[in-house]
């Protein structure tokens, strides 16, 4: 078994674990488990949670130990963990057990490119050149995982519940934890590291970037991650409730009936701005992608506010997730680019810690808890659960907007294209 195609299945799996079940969580809570919106933004919210703190401390378990057995352990612990959910009824039961889960799981995807990154090192390969390849076959594994569950929970598939998707990725997590222990590479911490500068607990915590706060600069760009933050998951979170609810959507026809799969473009469509990035970083400079992403946020929710079920709406939900390649990727990308491009070499990595804290945890956190609250209060029927879809996505349309609006006025960002002309993702 080739190098390149266990780090390809590595990659596949990682994510296929995580697509099996995430887009169709709202689903669950909302009509099998009849949750109102503040309950299951709390529930949501566990990925935020999680993305905390374990991903940093369980880096220094790695950093200590071998990587590629705490990956095999905390994906085995996933995949038991995740087995307990479909037989808690109760929000915050569900809560605790899905912080749980997402605390074993949230570490390994840093976990997956670090040992992705060691593996073709040691192989005297170029990370930059070869992992991008091997990377977008996480993508195809959450899509697949997407399509497998739509099969398995539909009425034209297996017609099972939603809460299948649980079983489908423990099976599958356990099985990567199994490959990780038998096929991955034994990755030991070099001798040598021992005796070049060792770091001490706050700088591994990435505390000391908290520093970069002194500079407005940062301090403002930090600030706006956090506020973008709050919607990165959101569509993640009720999209594919949206195309479910049968008071939009009639149970039987396309929309309802191909839900997982139609969300699915929006993943199939990463893959195709990721490549598009080089292009327009040289072009347009980092504050303009990251306003493209900004604008491309507030468009994936209005065409969806706009949507019914009708041609023209089915038009408008494809082209809501062909905009998301835009709207998730852009932003990640082009901030962590700004974080390595002003900030010094000796707290880069802690550095970008602050901007994946910020974005993927506390703005995901608040973002899923407020969502969820200003949902249950304004645009959910408190007995019958009903919700005013158009509402819900038209005011996350303009949450979106009043913070690209406050991006191009109060961030200044002069771009120089010499400074990325040798720029490659």
């Amino acid at each position: 078994m080739g190098l390149k195609f266990r780090l390809t299945v590595m990659n596949f799996l990682q994510f296929f674990v995580w697509g099996a079940w995430m887009m169709t969580l709202g689903h669950y809570g909302f009509v099998e488990k009849q949750w109102n919106g503040a309950e299951f933004g709390l529930v949501f919210s566990t990925m935020g949670f999680a993305s905390l703190i374990m991903p940093t401390l369980f880096g220094i378990v790695a950093d200590k130990w071998k990587a590629n057995y705490v990956y095999a352990i905390l994906h085995l612990l996933f995949g038991i963990t995740m087995c307990l959910l479909p037989f808690i009824d109760g929000p915050i039961p569900f809560f605790w057990v899905l912080l749980i889960a997402m605390s074993f799981y949230m570490p390994t995807i840093g976990l997956n490119n670090s040992i992705g990154f060691t593996v073709l090192k040691n192989e005297g390969k170029d990370p930059t050149k070869y992992f991008p390849p091997i990377r977008v076959w996480g993508t195809v594994g959450f899509i697949v995982a997407m399509w497998i569950t739509n099969l398995f929970t539909k009425d034209w598939g297996f017609g099972q519940s939603i809460k299948v998707s649980f079983f489908i990725s423990a099976v599958m997590a356990v099985f990567l934890s199994l490959f990780s222990f038998f096929f991955l590479p034994v990755l030991k911490r070099e001798k040598e590291e021992k005796f070049v500068g060792k770091k001490t607990l706050v700088q591994k915590l990435g505390l000391e970037a908290f520093v970069l706060f002194k500079q407005k600069k940062m301090a403002l760009f930090f600030l706006f991650s956090l506020m973008l933050g709050g919607s990165l998951q959101l569509t993640n979170a009720y999209g594919d409730s949206f195309l479910q609810d049968a008071t939009v959507f009639p149970i039987g026809e396309l929309i309802n009936n191909f839900s997982t799969i139609i969300l699915s473009v929006s993943q199939i469509s990463e893959t195709m701005f990721i490549l598009a990035i080089p292009f327009f970083m040289k072009r347009f400079g980092i504050k303009k992608v990251m306003l493209f992403s900004m604008v491309a946020w507030v468009l994936r929710f209005g065409l969806f506010g706009l949507a019914e079920n009708s041609v023209p709406g089915f038009i408008l939900i494809i082209a809501s997730c062909i905009i998301y390649g835009m709207a998730f990727d852009f932003f990640n990308i082009s901030g962590a680019l700004f974080v390595e491009k002003n900030t010094d070499s000796k707290i880069q990595s802690s550095a970008q810690g602050v901007f994946m804290l910020m974005t993927n945890g506390i703005g995901a956190v608040l973002g899923n808890i407020i969502a969820g609250l200003v949902i249950a209060k304004w645009f959910e029927d408190p007995i019958t659960h009903v919700k005013d879809w158009s509402g819900i996505w038209m005011v996350f349309a303009a949450y979106s907007l009043v913070v690209t609006v406050l991006f191009a006025i109060f961030f200044k960002y002069k771009h120089n294209p010499q400074e990325l002309e040798d720029f490659k993702h």
